[in-house]
This record gives C-alpha cells, sequence and structure tokens, in this order.
C-alpha cells in the first residue's frame, strides 16, 4: 500500500504544482478572465486519464488468461520505461519548470481560448495518463485481488491536492528538489518491482520462458498473505518465490539506474538571469562606445591642426608696424 501510496503523492503532486503554476501566474497579472479555460483544460485532462485508467482495467477483463498477462506485462514495461524518463526529466527541469510554463502560457494568451484550453490540457494531461498507467500496472502487480493498493494510490492522490493548494496559499514551503529527488529514488525502487513483475507475467503469457526456473522459494518464511508479506509486497512488490528472470531484471534495472539517479550534480544548472538596469543607469551598446571613441579622437586631431595652422598664420604676419 505504501509503495501505490508514493506513486499517487509523487505523481499528483507533479500534476498540482503544474496547476498551481499556471493559475497563480494568471491571477498575478491580472487576466483572471483566462482561467475558465484553464480550468476547463485540467477537466478534460482529467477525465482522460481516468477514462484511460477505466479502460485498461475493464478491458482487460474480457480478454483470455494468457492475452491478460502479455498486455498486463507489457505495459508494465512501458509504464517503467515512462516514469524512469519522468523521475530523470524532473530532476534536470525542476529548476526550469515555472519560467517554461509561463513563456507557454503567454504563447496561448497571445493565440486565444482554445489554445489556452490545450495547454492546461497537454500540460496536465501528459501527467495524469503516465500516472494512470503506472497505478493501473502498479495495482496489477500488487493487488493480489486486495483493493488495498488502489487505497493507496487515491490517499496519495488526495495528499497531493491538499499539499498543491497549501503550496498555492503559501501556507506550506519545502525544499521541491529535495522532495522530488528522494521520492523519485523510492519510485525507482517501486518500479524496479512492477517490471520485474511485468516480466513474470509475460513468462505466464508463455512469451518468455523460464517460468519455473526458481533459485529459492521462501514461501515457508515469508507467507505471501502474512503482515509482513503483504508489506513487503505492497512496498518492493517482493515475490518470495521469483524466477531468475525477474532477478536479473530486477538488479539489471534498479542497480545502474538509481545510482545513475543519486550521482551528486545531476541537476542542470539555472542560467544565470541578465541584469535588469536601474532607473537611473545608462547603458551604452559597445559599438556605441567604440563610435564614440573614434569620433574624439577625430575631433581632437582637427583641433591641433587647427592650433598649428593659427601658430603659423601669426607668425608671418606679426602684430605692429615698421618704424
Amino acid at each position: 500500500m505504501f509503495g501505490n501510496y508514493l506513486i499517487g503523492l509523487r505523481e499528483g503532486l507533479e500534476a498540482s504544482l503544474v496547476v498551481c503554476i499556471l493559475i497563480a501566474y494568471l491571477v498575478k497579472t491580472e487576466r483572471r478572465k483566462a482561467l475558465l479555460p484553464i480550468w476547463l483544460g485540467i477537466a478534460v485532462a482529467v477525465t482522460v486519464s481516468l477514462g484511460f485508467g477505466a479502460a485498461l482495467e475493464f478491458g482487460s477483463q474480457e480478454l483470455t488468461f494468457e492475452a491478460k498477462e502479455a498486455l498486463g506485462g507489457s505495459l508494465s514495461i512501458v509504464a517503467v520505461g515512462l516514469v524512469t524518463w519522468m523521475v530523470f526529466w524532473m530532476r534536470r527541469t525542476a529548476r526550469h519548470l515555472k519560467a517554461e510554463l509561463h513563456g507557454k502560457l503567454d504563447a496561448a494568451l497571445a493565440m486565444g481560448t482554445g489554445a489556452l484550453v490545450a495547454t492546461a490540457f497537454l500540460a496536465v494531461g501528459r501527467e495524469g495518463l503516465e500516472t494512470a498507467l503506472f497505478v493501473w500496472a502498479a495495482v496489477h502487480a500488487s493487488s493480489g485481488g486486495s483493493t488495498q493498493p488502489l487505497v493507496g494510490v487515491v490517499l496519495g492522490l488526495l495528499t497531493a491536492v491538499l499539499l498543491g493548494w497549501l503550496f498555492y496559499r503559501g501556507a506550506l514551503r519545502i525544499n521541491l528538489a529535495k522532495f522530488f529527488t528522494w521520492t523519485g529514488g523510492m519510485l525507482v525502487v517501486v518500479a524496479a518491482g512492477v517490471l520485474a513483475y511485468g516480466f513474470h507475467d509475460l513468462q505466464e503469457a508463455r512469451f518468455l520462458p523460464g517460468l519455473y526456473a526458481r533459485p529459492f522459494d521462501i514461501s515457508d518464511t515469508i507467507p505471501p498473505d502474512s503482515w509482513y508479506g503483504t508489506l513487503l509486497k505492497g512496498v518492493f512488490n517482493f515475490q518470495p518465490d521469483p524466477t531468475w528472470l525477474q532477478i536479473a531484471v530486477w538488479s539489471l534495472y534498479l542497480v545502474p539506474t538509481l545510482t545513475y539517479f543519486l550521482i551528486p550534480g545531476r541537476v542542470a544548472p539555472t542560467a544565470a538571469a541578465p541584469k535588469e538596469p536601474e532607473p537611473h543607469d545608462t547603458q551604452v551598446a559597445p559599438s556605441a562606445v567604440d563610435d564614440a571613441g573614434s569620433r574624439g579622437a577625430a575631433d581632437a586631431g582637427a583641433d591641433a591642426d587647427r592650433l598649428r595652422d593659427g601658430a603659423r598664420r601669426a607668425g608671418e604676419h606679426p602684430v605692429g608696424g615698421q618704424g
């Protein structure tokens, strides 16, 4: 349940931050008339995401066992790929997210209402579709017929909405860089379990061999229906009798991905903003300085020539007459 709560919290908070940035920018710039198209785009994105999740859940129920396992395994692999990309993307571009959204919103405001709806839909819909796919894969991997994983996801999403509202009101301040780093690392661990389970689904669908090649079976020591077995299943998608392929996939994904993610300095540096001139400052372009210097030197040379000519004429025509 904790793993699914983490998914809902992490993915939901990203979408909440996007919404807060869009709404706060319009309110701050006194363009409240654009709020209605933004909310409309957000509502459409949420509806499409929920519909996508419902289609995955109810559409797969009509399939045969092998087809269902093949679909579940394939979508689990796709979901892990998307979430891994998203985790690295957010860590790399989190500092620039606000400026990027502001730029897109300004462009949409210039184009009209339809562009505003599309901007909000794309900004929130991407997060929503990724969340729906990964949540479906994670719940499918860890449910075992239980509703606890789904409850964990819903609680995580509700917590994310509450945190987003508190951010918007200014009542809560946390270090988002550290938050996304730690939750991203934990999400990589959860994704490793989902990936291993996805390959197990493909083995059960007879797409991959080795279904009965198991290095160990500790079901007697850690029963899957015990509280600690359920906890390990919910957090790490732990399986007491994994196949060799599951262990290999889990290790090959988790170790390099988590190591690379936690290496310091993976966040892209923020470009230094140009210094805005003060009201009393006078800025002169380098070309203007060069032109002014050239004109000053030419004027000084002309003055020196005039002085020499004057002295020469004074010597040739002395003041006063001859006696």
